[in-house]
């Protein structure tokens, strides 16, 4: 009874909050609102400073800015160094401690810090089936921020935000993150999809995409491409920036003197957005739908004259986006694509998916073309990594449901990185303006 008063009193008041909570869109282009903190031409308002990465998409010439294919820089080395310097090596601990201490670990140090990963790779007794196995959720994000808030119960200096004990904290959740999503959905694919349960504990002398297949499959089976294809993934999505969104969040949360716990949580709020890190599940999606009306993936006559319906809201979800395509800073090419491309073609050739990979590539040739042709855009559009990361996982055997999930695992090193350049560099609270235009009525 209450529930369905509730649904009929929000229905009625909604177009209340509509009306009221209106503000001319004039007004912030009078008051030089940088609506998004972007201006005009898409470019990040400078909120702050970081030693831990850069990402670039033009350069000046003679005074005039030209675009140019996107970089990625890690602590001063292009992510494709990086990822060129470990050959068939898995990286994603090498990688983490560059980003984490701001220098490449030596021989001793780097199995040092594997080998501490593996062992905090552990939940409290019991924490699995009190908490994980309590609520199952299809909504995995969800499952794992109520974890995360739930282990600082379990620690008993949560709010020491002291540097050293952020880090500790940092380094534990780090280990944490694939038990969280794994066991997360099992729990979910047992009580709601009618699956068996598989719970199985981690390896730690695997590395952490080692230990996720392994942990995610019934068998424990994975190839030495499944591990490396997945540990690429989740060094190209460590890191971008401090400006996206759920590392902002990072920072301002960490500004306000807050827990560690309480920080990532908040960054997982924010990375779950589908305007954020659910996008690769909007292009799965996507694809799906141009399959189901395009029964050629070579008839690229077709698949331009569907993308032009998706983008004139004709077709889809009808909001007119071509999600995987376009960034809010690159515009030639995204570099983790770039990279990511060669992987998805060694795998596409692996698993027998040639033809789901040429349905991809047509439309990645066609998408910025007709974007252009009806959008006014400031900039060029190209593929972003999240074009090819959903196939990826799908192609890996990795249900939907922990897409997002994927990408936590490895933000989760990005926003520690962050939290503690911030602890570091920063003792003053994050707060904007917002200038009122309401109407003083008496």
């Amino acid at each position: 009874m209450i529930v369905s008063k509730l649904n009929a009193y929000v229905s009625e008041k909604e177009a209340i909050c509509r009306k009221n909570d209106a503000i001319d869109p004039s007004l912030y282009s009078e008051h030089g609102v940088k609506k998004g903190l972007r201006d005009e031409n898409g470019n990040g308002v400078l909120a702050g400073l970081t030693n831990i990465s850069k990402v670039t998409s033009s350069e000046m010439v003679d005074g005039v800015k030209v675009s140019r294919d996107g970089q990625l820089w890690y602590r001063g080395y292009r992510v494709e160094s990086l990822l060129d310097s470990l050959g068939d090596s898995l990286g994603y601990e090498k990688i983490a401690y560059l980003l984490l201490m701001g220098e490449i670990p030596s021989e001793a140090e780097l199995a040092e810090f594997s080998a501490l990963i593996g062992e905090c790779r552990t939940l409290p007794s019991n924490f699995t089936r009190d908490v994980i196995m309590k609520a199952p959720s299809h909504d995995i994000m969800n499952s794992m921020t109520r974890s995360i808030l739930t282990l600082a119960s379990y620690d008993e200096q949560a709010t020491d935000t002291s540097l050293s004990n952020s880090l500790l904290q940092c380094i534990r959740l780090i280990s944490e993150f694939p038990l969280l999503a794994v066991y997360a959905y099992h729990a979910y694919n047992y009580s709601e999809n009618m699956g068996s349960m598989v719970i199985h504990r981690p390896d730690p002398t695997l590395s952490t995409a080692e230990n996720f297949l392994m942990m995610l499959r019934p068998d424990r089976k994975y190839t030495a491409t499944e591990a490396k294809v997945l540990d690429t993934a989740l060094i190209l999505h460590m890191e971008h920036g401090g400006g996206n969104n759920s590392t902002f969040t990072t920072r301002v949360i960490t500004s306000s003197g807050s827990d560690t716990y309480s920080t990532v949580a908040a960054a997982m709020s924010s990375l779950k957005g589908p305007k954020h890190g659910g996008a690769n599940i909007k292009v799965m999606e996507m694809m799906d739908d141009i399959r189901a009306h395009v029964a050629d993936p070579a008839d690229k006559e077709a698949i331009a004259d569907y993308l032009t319906k998706i983008i004139n809201k004709e077709a889809f979800d009808r909001k007119g986006l071509v999600y995987g395509m376009g960034h809010a800073v690159y515009s030639l090419s995204d570099p983790r694509e770039r990279v990511f491309r060669g992987y998805v073609e060694t795998l596409a050739a692996e698993k027998g998916r040639e033809k789901d990979l040429l349905l991809y590539q047509n439309v990645e040739e066609a998408a910025p073309i007709l974007i252009a042709k009806y959008r006014r855009i400031y900039k060029g559009v190209s593929p972003n990594v999240d074009f090819y990361s959903g196939f990826v996982y799908d192609m890996l055997g990795i249900p939907q449901e922990l897409y997002t999930a994927m990408f936590a695992i490895a933000r989760i090193v990005g926003w520690s990185a962050h939290r503690i350049e911030e602890l570091v560099c920063t003792d003053k609270i994050i707060r904007p303006a917002y200038m009122s235009v309401m109407d003083e009525l008496e």
